[in-house]
């Protein structure tokens, strides 16, 4: 493994930091020691940032699995318990119901997790970003990429465990639901790249996404099947970016409904469309943080 490499503290003129994009460029084209170099430094960031979550917590890096499996429990007891929800097909038992749940409550957490704490990233670290040269997107990544490997691997522990119990879940096909967990990473970095640029000049954004966060997860089905829905209004939530991802997760693992290779395809194609845009906003305003922070 290539060591993290020393950051150099240097005076910060306007000069520097609009040089700096084009000595560590993160696209197609850069050198292999800048390739090294970028990677190094998300890997260090990725650490610093799962050492610096947990720190002085009891649990440690064990909330990562708690919080979401008490989240899990609430759901499960109110859907199954409360509302007697009966998924597609019939079934209301809480064998069925928490895998269903599951599927859904898992990815959103990364997904909404990574979004929030990337968004403040680069106006939480003003101090480190004056005084060391360093590519600003390396913040971005470390945060959202410590956010995915840890609900990762609570998802597969949660599943594996479900599987343990007896409940319906397809183990082997695990594999092809985190290469759709991966398709999950890359849109959420786009929407991190764009927040985190955008906070820097407009520091209200923050609380604005504290707002919508929660107001996009009752719109998407994490929570319900597109078939409790009115017939007029599922079609609404194909341009939702997120109902994919539960929705295939839940066909492939639970066996419930089926995903189109073209819609696949599709939602490839709009994650990565939304990482390259959210990543060209980034570098675009890049240049303009120094004078914000």
């Amino acid at each position: 493994m290539v060591p993290p490499p020393a950051l150099v503290a240097v005076p910060m003129s306007r000069d520097n930091a609009c040089r700096r994009v084009e000595r560590f460029p993160l696209i197609a084209g850069m050198e292999s020691q800048q390739v090294t170099t970028s990677m190094a430094l998300a890997t260090h960031f990725i650490r610093r940032e799962l050492r610096n979550r947990y720190l002085g917590s009891l649990s440690g890096g064990l909330w990562a699995l708690l919080q979401p499996l008490a989240q899990l429990a609430i759901y499960g007891f109110v859907w199954a318990y409360v509302f007697k929800m009966r998924l597609p097909g019939g079934d209301a038992s809480p064998a069925a119901v928490v895998p269903f749940l599951a599927l859904g409550v898992w990815p959103w957490n990364a997904f909404a997790e990574s979004i929030s704490r990337s968004a403040t990233v680069i106006q939480e670290n003003a101090g480190l970003i004056g005084k060391v040269a360093l590519p600003r997107s390396v913040l971005v990544i470390a945060t959202t990429s410590s956010s995915f490997l840890l609900h990762g691997v609570g998802f597969c522990a949660i599943l594996t465990v479900l599987s343990l119990l007896g409940m319906p879940i397809a183990l082997i096909k695990l594999p092809l639901a985190l290469l759709a967990f991966a398709m999950l990473y890359v849109l959420a970095l786009g929407f991190a790249f764009l927040f985190a640029a955008v906070q820097v000049f407009v520091r209200d954004l923050s609380q604005v996404l504290a707002q919508i966060m929660p107001l996009w997860m009752f719109v998407s089905p994490v929570l319900y099947s597109r078939e409790f829905l009115p017939q007029a209004y599922r079609g609404w939530l194909d341009f939702n970016p997120f109902t994919f991802y539960p929705e295939f997760f839940r066909a492939l693992l639970l066996g419930l409904g089926t995903v189109e290779p073209f819609v696949i395809f599709r939602t490839l194609m709009i994650a990565v469309a939304a990482c390259a845009l959210g990543y060209a906003v980034f570098q675009r305003l890049d240049s303009r943080f120094e004078d914000f922070l």
